[in-house]
């Protein structure tokens, strides 16, 4: 039983740093949803920023009486900016009111002015509209375009021409078109419409008319009442295909070996064409390094050779836009040689050339010409370098760059290497590039010299600005190029300097700043940067708000949270200025805010954890100069859901009946929920299974129910979680099913793929199952391909039921999909189905910003920030790059920003270990994504500059030390301290001539701490000890070293102690000298003790002197072992002892020594039918795993692991009266093995038997039968002797005659037939039984008069009977051992 997992479904939120007191990260808020209205701050370089407010000039009551109000909350404001030395600027928090006002009336001096602009230059503010669609109707904003043609539009002829141009604002805008810089006038062109409530222009051929006559250079103007918004300059042109012109080509002659060009000279189209060349056939020319197309569209020949006769040449050109080809006259070569028939064997002749009589030649270009050139590329493009040269043989090119190597992320070979492509050009790939061309005869090379230019890009974009009355802002046109652009602003589409003055406004180079804006401010800005490469327009609009406070969330929400939970409630407001929001439990009370509450600036209020005493009403209070809104919460407290019996681990037999057991406690006003999983996926209760509210009941349990159950009990607030494993035992019978005897194999492949139901975020995927081959489906794994970032790399995208085959798969914007699906049986999975066509979603800004974000130093001078890239299915569009923001903290510093395409960025010339806040941003063509949250980076470390001072050492005994010094200061650290350090080293032993090791040692002390103690060191030695800091980068410089002394300790144990045994009554014990004595040895302690089986005899003590090496000893008799135990001693004590047995005696079985090395021996199996008992012998350490590996004689190999500690292990699952092989080996090191050991299962029929022999029942009963034999015997000899008559003789010891009848049968006369003798017997004259010679008869078995047993275990003995009481008690002594006597005594 294990419990998983207890989680709250609502009203449980993350963990949200706080801000400080008197700020708020505006980034941070900033990240929130968008209709959290929290981007009213005016942002400062440290990151810090202020509620913004309005400082309207309003004269009413309820303005002056809200002026005070907020003079009064600004007090602790003015405390905290008084100190410093230029006041901030006007405008930057409702708070900050009071503050401005005092300043006004202080009248400060000159130099708080400039110290004003300056700050103004970092200051912004904006306000994000929420996207509450009552509050976009109402609000009123300028033209934004939200849509239009790119710059370079080319159109096909064949079409009507489409330039788009789409804006948005409110009032919705009006739209009019310039041509050439020139009103357009739309209506007195009939072919000219334009969209309704769009200013997309539509002209229209159908009726007639040129395309041509309506190229030139169009731009859009999108006008409302507050301003104008302006589309980029598109350029028109019509694509044109023209015809290559008519020319008649003479055959070229060229001699074998020479190079040749085939010019190809293409028409000028727009786009320009693709060229390939074919044979006049439409058979492709075979490219190699000796034939080639060159990037110009001719054909290149390294050197001819005479099977290029073969086919003609013809140059063709793919026009894009009207899909056509157009062919070149072909060129025929005839090719002069020396060697006028064309040998195919000679094509790959080692010496080609020389067989076919052709002169070899160095290298020469044909492209390009000389020995250097230049090139020209633009930052972003893609650089391509060319070299095509000829030579016999043909000569390989190779590339270089000239102080550097080529950046092999982004260069790559093309053409057999002699074009060089560097994709994403930036301004580190310029400088001389050249190739090398080379054969045998020689090499060439020709230097390319790559100046990389740049059009204009942005470094900071201008974004829509959005104020409150008196506010303050700034927009922001920063971009960079080569040659540096130039920046031009524009206020709804006329140049600035022409538009009418504004007195708020000022214009410092890129940025244009705002103080205390009106309504009669609002406008369009446009920025336009441009040089000779080309130019970027953006529009930026500036809007002033005026807008009393206003809830955005539904009015008096009730939520119900679990008890100790955490939770937020969420009260979205929205206004201008910025309205100041507080919170009240129960309509009465202070604002809320500190110990378990903390407000946060978008509005939520953090409840840290939940108490009873927490259930009540909530009300939000938001307010601005312009008035105030409210909005109230209830909050609701429960108890939480707990699994308090929970279902436990069960093994059950098949087809019996298994309850798992899942008591739950929960609140009473919640509606609970039981329901089961089995392996993680919800559970089919089918008739043979029953759900209670408290328990689940299987009956019949069969194999296919085995596996991990899990209880979850839920309420539409939280839920709580229990599991438990069912194992069930098969059963080892005979299958009875025909099906079930089938062979079993993997599924056949799934086939027929489908995709339907094609949406924009998801598909609906549809297949054929294969043959199940006897062992049913029970999963289909779908995976998917994609063809962007891992091409042909299949990825699990799903898994569904065996019982489905079509599902509804949700995909990922921008990714190019395609599907396999794989069955799944017990047995295994089938081979992938074939792919299904592909399908690509359409795109999307990231909804995810990369993970693992990092800040690290490699060097002391510079900071890697790092972090994982995301996959195809997280980029969402093309482009995926990433925007790295970094700045140091706790500074002013403005954020740095780079647009980085890999994973990492490393920045340069950073102070030692300071801390950075980093920001890594995902972005595509289609947009950014979310604002990534902060990260703290360090910059590099470097080594400390001081040492530990004050170093003390206290001796605590002959092994340890006690360490104390004073710590360095934190600033000589330069970068984290990880551990002080202490390095020491074994001088010299206070033994002589004793040889010690200095190898130095170390010990660590993580943190900043002053004490520490070092262990392990050996006794009676001297030391010497330094102590460093250390932090990342290494160790500092080493303090001074300080020399100790270790006191005298125990010794280590005796080596080689070894016990002999040369004979049964002597054994010697021999042993060498501790490997470190520790001290002066001043003798040796021996102990032993006898011992035979359980018994253990008294324990000995020998002492010996510290020469003494060897002992001798007698054995006091020669059955019992000994057990010895050795110690050395000093003055301290006994050290380490060290046990050795005697050996065992020679009808003793024994065991195998264990050897010095890792080992494993002594494996025994115990084994029966179906099992096997497996135990062995090793000297690992505790905590070792091993596996037992065995193999049957069908040549199956199994394998189980093994915990340490676990023996004996019993393997269950073997068969019957078959042979295996086994062996144990270490888990961690498969070389150390035992030897393998060969046994074999009993038969089947012995399986429940067990042997008759050894059973209680049986035993008794033989001990009962043999007692009833022996008193019938006894009865039979005592009648015998009272009642029998027998025949007389003269001397009783004389044997019966041969005279006798009855002689040779054995056989006597009696009188009574009763008693007759036992057969084998003779009865003298007084009536005793004589012995015969025969020692076989029943008597002699059953009574022995003095009976013993020879060597082999044989009975011998005599049976004699007296005559009479008085014979009987004169032989006593002989005969005291017969029972029969015993008894015939009493009769």
């Amino acid at each position: 039983m294990r419990r998983l997992a207890t989680s709250g479904a609502a009203g449980d939120v993350g963990e949200v740093a706080a801000p400080a007191a008197d700020s708020l990260d505006c980034a941070r808020s900033r990240s929130l949803s968008p209709w959290r209205l929290t981007d009213l701050c005016a942002t400062w370089d440290t990151g810090v920023c202020f509620p913004s407010t309005a400082w309207s000039r309003a004269s009413s009551g309820v303005a002056r009486r809200e002026l005070n109000e907020a003079e009064e909350l600004s007090s602790a404001w003015e405390a905290h900016l008084e100190p410093l030395e230029a006041p901030r600027p006007q405008g930057l928090g409702s708070r900050e009111r009071g503050l401005v006002l005092r300043m006004a009336r202080q009248q400060p001096p000159p130099w708080v002015h400039a110290a004003f602009l300056l700050f103004f230059l970092s200051l912004g503010g904006a306000i994000e509209i929420p996207m509450d669609p009552s509050i976009q109707n109402e609000l009123t904003q300028p033209p934004t375009i939200t849509k239009q043609s790119v710059k370079d539009h080319i159109v096909d002829p064949r079409d009507n021409i489409l330039i788009e141009c789409e804006a948005k604002g409110n009032p919705a805008p009006s739209f009019h078109w310039t041509r050439n810089s020139r009103f357009f006038n739309i209506a007195k062109d009939p072919r000219v419409s334009m969209r309704r409530r769009s200013g997309t222009l539509v002209i229209d051929f159908r009726s007639g008319g040129r395309p041509e006559e309506y190229e030139g250079e169009y731009q859009c103007f999108a006008r409302n009442k507050f301003g104008t918004a302006l589309s980029n300059r598109i350029r028109l042109q019509v694509s044109k295909s023209p015809l290559w012109p008519k020319e008649n080509l003479d055959p070229v002659v060229v001699q074998e070996g020479a190079p040749l060009t085939l010019q190809c000279n293409p028409p000028p189209g727009l786009p320009s064409p693709v060229i390939f060349w074919m044979s006049s056939s439409m058979e492709p020319i075979t490219q190699d390094k000796r034939v080639s197309q060159g990037h110009n569209g001719d054909l290149y020949f390294s050197n001819v050779m005479l099977q290029d006769m073969q086919t003609d040449y013809s140059c063709n050109a793919r026009f894009h836009f009207t899909h056509t080809i157009q062919q070149k006259n072909p060129f025929t070569l005839k090719v002069l040689t020396n060697h006028p028939y064309n040998d195919s064997s000679l094509r790959n002749h080692p010496d080609m050339y020389s067989a076919r009589g052709v002169a070899e030649r160095t290298p020469s270009f044909m492209y390009p010409q000389g020995t250097s050139s230049s090139q020209m590329v633009l930052r972003g493009m893609d650089l391509l370098l060319e070299c095509i040269a000829s030579g016999v043989p043909t000569p390989d090119i190779a590339w270089y760059k000239k102080g550097g190597d080529l950046p092999s992320d982004k260069a790559k070979f093309e053409n057999f290497n002699k074009a060089l492509r560097i994709t994403n050009v930036s301004e580190e790939d310029s400088g001389e590039y050249f190739c090398l061309a080379s054969n045998k005869m020689g090499s060439i090379r020709h230097t390319i010299s790559v100046r990389v230019k740049a059009a204009p890009y942005w470094l900071d974009e201008p974004k829509n600005l959005i104020l409150a009355p008196g506010e303050d802002g700034r927009l922001v046109c920063r971009a960079n190029g080569n040659p540096k652009p130039t920046v031009q602003w524009m206020v709804n589409g006329e140049p600035l300097q022409s538009a009418p003055p504004n007195p708020n406004r000022e214009v410092a180079g890129d940025t244009i700043i705002f103080r205390d804006t009106q309504i009669s401010s609002r406008a369009v800005y446009q920025c336009n940067t441009s040089n000779e490469h080309g130019y970027l327009l953006a529009n930026a609009f500036v809007s002033v708000l005026d807008v009393p406070p206003r809830m955005l969330s539904p009015r008096n929400q009730f939520i119900r949270v679990i008890l100790y939970n955490r939770t937020r409630l969420d009260c979205p407001f929205f206004g201008s200025p910025i309205p100041t929001l507080r919170w009240f439990k129960n309509g009465q009370g202070s604002n809320l805010d500190g110990g378990n509450y903390h407000v946060y600036e978008n509005g939520s209020l953090e409840i840290k954890m939940i108490r009873k005493e927490d259930q009540g009403i909530y009300t939000c209070v938001a307010t601005n100069i312009l008035g105030k809104a409210e909005n109230q919460v209830r909050l609701e407290v429960k108890d939480p859901t707990r699994i308090y019996r929970m279902p436990e681990d069960q093994v059950a037999k098949r087809g019996t009946t298994v309850q798992l057991e899942c008591r739950v406690k929960h609140d009473p006003s919640l509606k609970l929920t039981v329901s089961w999983l089995k392996d993680d996926e919800p559970l089919y209760i089918g008739n043979r299974m029953k759900k209670e509210d408290d328990s689940l009941t299987i009956f019949g349990v069969a194999e296919r129910d085995q596996g991990s159950y899990t209880c979850v009990a839920s309420t539409e607030l939280d839920q709580d979680l229990a599991k438990a494993y069912l194992t069930v035992l098969a059963d080892q019978a005979t299958p009875t099913n025909r099906l079930a005897a089938l062979p079993k194999g993997r599924p056949d492949r799934p086939r027929d793929l489908e995709l339907t139901d094609l949406a924009e975020r998801s598909v609906r995927l549809t297949w054929i199952p294969g043959d199940d081959n006897n062992s049913p489906i029970t999963d289909y794994v779908v995976q998917f391909e994609e063809d962007q970032f891992q091409p042909g790399v299949w990825h699990d995208h799903s898994k569904f039921p065996g019982s489905v085959n079509s599902a509804v798969l949700q995909l990922s914007p921008y990714v190019n999909y395609q599907f396999r699906v794989i069955a799944v049986n017990e047995v295994g999975s089938s081979h992938p189905s074939l792919p299904s066509e592909r399908y690509r979603t359409s795109g999307a800004p990231p909804e995810s910003n990369p993970s693992d974000v990092k800040g690290e130093g490699t060097r002391k001078n510079n900071m890697e920030i790092t972090w994982t890239p995301m996959n195809a299915t997280s980029a969402f569009g093309p482009n995926l790059r990433y925007i790295v923001k970094w700045r140091r903290r706790e500074t002013r510093e403005t954020w740095n920003n780079v647009t980085v395409w890999g994973s990492r960025y490393v920045v340069g010339q950073t102070p030692v270990y300071v801390p950075y806040e980093i920001r890594v941003q995902a972005e595509n063509d289609f947009g950014k994504a979310p604002e990534p949250d902060t990260v703290i980076g360090y910059s590099g470390e470097d080594y400390p500059r001081a040492a530990p001072t004050e170093v003390k050492i206290r001796v605590l005994n002959s092994t340890a030390i006690s360490l104390q010094w004073n710590r360095v200061y934190s600033d000589t650290v330069q970068g984290q301290l990880r551990e002080y350090r202490a390095y020491y080293w074994r001088e010299s032993s206070l033994l002589k001539n004793l040889w010690v090791s200095q190898k130095r040692q170390q010990a660590s002390f993580p943190g900043d701490r002053p004490r520490g103690v070092v262990s392990r060191l050996f006794p009676y030695s001297n030391y010497k000890l330094e102590m460093v800091v250390v932090n990342g980068r290494g160790d500092g410089p080493r303090s001074e070293t300080k020399e100790f002394t270790t006191p005298e300790g125990v010794p280590s144990a005796p080596r080689r102690f070894r016990v002999r045994q040369p004979n049964l009554e002597t054994i010697n014990l021999e042993w060498d000298h501790p490997e470190h004595p520790n001290g002066i040895l001043i003798g040796y302690t021996l102990k032993y003790v006898a011992f035979n089986g359980t018994k253990v005899g008294k324990q000995m003590v020998e002492n010996f002197s510290p020469n003494q090496t060897k002992f001798s000893m007698q054995r006091a008799d020669p059955v019992s072992r000994y057990r010895f135990t050795l110690s050395a001693r000093t003055q301290v004590g006994s050290g380490e002892a060290v046990t050795e047995e005697s050996p065992a005696p020679p009808n003793e079985a024994t065991p195998t020594a264990a050897p010095d090395e890792q080992s494993i021996w002594n494996v025994t199996v115990l084994p029966n039918s179906k099992w096997a008992n497996i135990t062995w012998k090793h000297n690992f350490g505790p905590g070792t795993d091993f596996v037992v590996e065995y193999i049957d004689s069908n040549h199956t190999k199994k394998t189980v692991p093994v915990k340490a500690q676990a023996q004996p292990i019993q393997l269950t699952d073997l068969y019957p009266g078959m042979t295996y092989t086994l062996r144990v080996y270490s888990r961690d090191n498969e070389g150390i093995s035992s030897t393998v050991i060969t046994f074999m299962t009993s038969t089947a029929y012995t399986n429940n038997q067990a042997d008759i022999a050894t059973q209680g029942w049986f035993i008794g009963l033989m001990c009962a039968i043999a007692l009833l034999v022996l008193i019938l015997l006894i009865v039979c000899f005592i009648k015998r002797s009272r009642g029998g008559k027998y025949p007389v003789r003269e001397k009783k010891d004389v044997p019966l005659g041969p005279e006798d009848p009855k002689e040779e049968d054995g056989s006597f006369d009696y009188s009574d037939e009763d008693n007759k003798p036992l057969q084998g017997s003779q009865t003298s004259l007084d009536g005793t039984i004589k012995q015969q010679e025969s020692d076989d008869s029943l008597v002699d078995y059953g009574e022995g008069g003095e009976g013993q047993f020879n060597e082999d275990g044989s009975f011998i003995g005599q049976y004699t009977v007296k005559k009479d009481k008085e014979e009987t008690e004169g032989n006593e002594s002989s005969e005291a051992t017969s029972p029969v006597n015993a008894i015939y005594s009493l009769a």
